[in-house]
Formats: structure tokens, sequence, C-alpha cells
């Protein structure tokens, strides 16, 4: 069973259950009304950016606990700024990078290299190392790469071949582009706006079109896929598609929402675009 599930939305809330713990977090797109207002009583904690950053209730919260996640064991932790080192949105990724490494590495007989940029907690790279891929997991955070790890330990991955890179994106492909490193495939999950290791800033709308012209400048000359993913307002799926077909001339690109879903009667959450370029 699956320990992740959207139980409701509206309001400009979401109910989220996550294993043993349920949620009541902002949401700014459910503009709709609840369809299950009495499910709301089951939140075991709050979180509200009315007053500033507030938990309400995470005292009755453990300090950490495990969830199943789409085949991935996760370590979470509710964050200062509501997060939990998890973004439910991409499951449905998680499980095609998974097969798509997984049906790419029986046709090749070997390991494809797959790159996380922007990399997180590491659920995709966890998701790929699943599928055979052997992985680079690079993000600006030390704290999120340590986590990354912990969750690879809980996986029993500890042992698989990934390269774990505290560092920033744009500067560790311009040294991998030096090195001759390439990659097979490629996953990359820009921020809006973020500080690099030595607090360089990233903004998407600046630094996306250097970030994607050094991802092409690593591509192996046998590349599975380019996995694009935005949560910035305004990066719909045709942005993101139109920025990987300029990129790729050939090859296919398709592109849709991300999606909050769970229960069967609660209505799904768009949270977030993707495009994929495919080979």
């Amino acid at each position: 069973m699956d320990d992740y599930s959207l139980l409701d939305s509206g309001h400009g809330r979401k109910l989220e259950r996550f294993g043993k713990v349920t949620l009541d977090r902002p949401c700014a797109q459910a503009v709709w009304n609840p369809a299950h207002p009495t499910r709301w009583k089951q939140a075991d904690a709050f979180f509200t950016r009315e007053n500033g950053l507030e938990w309400r209730g995470r005292d009755r919260l453990p300090e950490s606990w495990l969830a199943s996640i789409n085949g991935v064991q996760m370590k979470l932790s509710t964050t200062d700024f509501g997060h939990l080192g998890v973004f439910p949105e991409t499951r449905a990724m998680w499980d095609w990078i998974r097969a798509s490494l997984e049906k790419e590495t029986s046709r090749r007989k070997e390991p494809l290299n797959f790159l996380n940029l922007f990399a997180y907690s590491g659920g995709a790279t966890l998701a790929a190392a699943q599928g055979g891929g052997h992985c680079c997991h690079v993000d600006a955070s030390k704290g999120m790469v340590e986590w990354a790890r912990e969750n690879a330990r809980l996986n029993g991955l500890q042992d698989h071949p990934v390269r774990w890179i505290v560092d920033d994106c744009n500067k560790f492909l311009q040294r991998e582009q030096r090195r001759n490193r390439r990659y097979d495939a490629i996953l990359l999950d820009p921020p809006s706006f973020g500080r690099g290791k030595s607090g360089e800033l990233y903004k998407i709308e600046h630094a996306l079109m250097e970030t994607l012209d050094l991802v092409k400048n690593v591509l192996s000359d046998r590349p599975c896929f380019v996995y694009l993913t935005s949560h910035t307002p305004g990066f719909t799926p045709i942005v993101l598609q139109n920025l990987l077909r300029q990129l790729l001339a050939k090859g296919k690109v398709e592109a849709g929402e991300m999606l909050l879903s769970g229960e069967p009667d609660a209505l799904c959450v768009p949270s977030g675009a993707w495009a994929r370029w495919i080979m």
C-alpha cells in the first residue's frame, strides 16, 4: 500500500496523508470548495502563511517518520517552510524514470548514467537507481544531500553507484563538460529562486537557458531522455515543451501538468509542469 494520498482540497488548502501523519497545508490553486469537509478533522497539524510561517500542532508530530511512496522509502520531517522532504506530485515521474531506465538498460545490456540536478531529497535518484541507473545526485544544500543519502540507506541502496554532489548546478555542469563526463538521462527541477553552494544566485527566468545549454553539452552520444519540471508560476507545460524543442532538434517532446492525486473522490490538484524529451 502506498503511504501517500490526497484526501481532499479546497478553500486554498490541501489535506494529505503521509503514512501515519495527516496534514492540512496551503494550496493556492485549490480555489474550489472542499468535497468532504468532515475529513479535515483528521489533520494532525496545520501549516499557515497568514501571519508569517507557522505550524499548529507540530508538537504532536514525530520529529521524523517514514513513508513508502511509489516504491521509495522516504524519511519525512516538517520544515519551517511547511515542506516535508518530498513533493508527491512527482510520483508519476519517479515511476516513468524507473521503468524507462530499466527497459533501456535491458536493451543496451549495460547501465545508463543518470544525472539529477536540483535533486532535493533523492526520490527520483533512488527511483533511477532502482531502475538500474548509475546516478549522480547534485544539490546546492549539504543538508538535503545528506537527507538523500539517508533515504538511500533506507532503500538498501547505500552501496549502489551514486555520486552525491553538493554544488551549484551550473558550475557543476561546466566542470563536467571540461572533464568530458557524459550522461544518458538527465532530470532537472530548477527552483524559481535559489542560492548555490557559495551563495550564487539562481533566478529561473535568467539562469534556466544557461542550465539547459549546459545540459545539452553533457548529453552522451546515445541519450535516452531529458526531463524538465517546474513549480514556477507561468512556466506551463507548453513553455517547458518549447524550451526542450528548441534545445534538442531530434526526438519527441511530451508535456503535461504534475498532479496531486489520491482518494478516488478527491479532486486532482495541478501542482507544476513537466516536459520530457525522448530520443
